[in-house]
């Protein structure tokens, strides 16, 4: 999909309505699916928060004690600026100044300019689908991750009821970027998200790409009719990366 290419790129434009289109389009039920993201997440001290954008799921599991210190990347420069207000704002609010860090970068999901099992757990909201090469991706998220380690993956999915399938559909093809075009005033952003979603993998598809990354314990917990899906697995405690 060209516009994968150009990813940074699109979120830099929408990025002044992202937060407000995602929240008012979704009935906040992206919120309830942060929130339950987190809640399977095991408390960590450093974690790597790829494709952090406005830093929602960083503010989620800050909320939740789950991370002291996260590490966010991601392409759009200006997704990040405001993401890096929105920590400020919630450390302050919740006295959390000296107690957590967030640390933003601009870099790219498959080629990541860490070391080796750098982090103690690694999460992912909304990201993958945006990957021009998803197993590169996994890849990446498995060197980084130090063994015993947990990734934890929130992703938009294609539900398999074909009521719920059919006005999904209706309200992604024609609904969302009808709005979404509207408010950001970008022709193609909107556009781009229907058509990644329908063309990305999900359920048992997306578990076996963890599984050939080199993950184990893979599971997957479809939310609401299975409009988006929870993904978790684990690094092998024995794992020599060199080997």
């Amino acid at each position: 999909m060209e516009e994968k290419q150009h990813i940074g790129q699109l979120f830099d434009r929408i990025a002044g309505t992202y937060d407000g289109l995602n929240h008012g389009l979704s009935l906040n039920i992206d919120r309830l699916w942060r929130r339950k993201t987190v809640a399977l997440m095991q408390p960590s001290q450093h974690v790597l928060d790829v494709a952090i954008g406005t830093a929602d799921l960083t503010i989620e599991m800050f909320r939740q004690h789950k991370a002291e210190q996260v590490t966010g990347i991601d392409l759009s420069d200006q997704m990040m600026a405001i993401g890096q207000k929105k920590v400020a704002k919630f450390q302050t609010t919740n006295d959390q100044r000296q107690t957590t860090k967030a640390e933003f970068i601009h870099a790219n999901a498959q080629a990541m300019p860490f070391e080796d099992a750098s982090f103690d757990a690694v999460t992912c909201a909304f990201g993958c689908r945006n990957f021009s090469n998803l197993d590169e991706g996994l890849r990446e998220m498995y060197r980084v991750l130090k063994p015993g380690g947990q990734v934890t993956i929130l992703e938009f999915s294609y539900p398999s009821n074909r009521l719920v399938r059919a006005c999904y559909d209706i309200y992604f093809t024609r609904v969302l970027p009808l709005i979404g075009r509207i408010v950001s005033r970008d022709k193609t952003a909107y556009t781009y998200l229907n058509k990644s979603v329908k063309s990305f993998c999900w359920g048992e598809a997306f578990v076996q790409h963890l599984h050939d990354a080199g993950f184990s314990s893979e599971h997957f917990i479809p939310l609401t009719f299975g409009i988006a899906t929870i993904y978790t697995a684990t690094k092998c405690l024995n794992d020599k990366i060199n080997d």
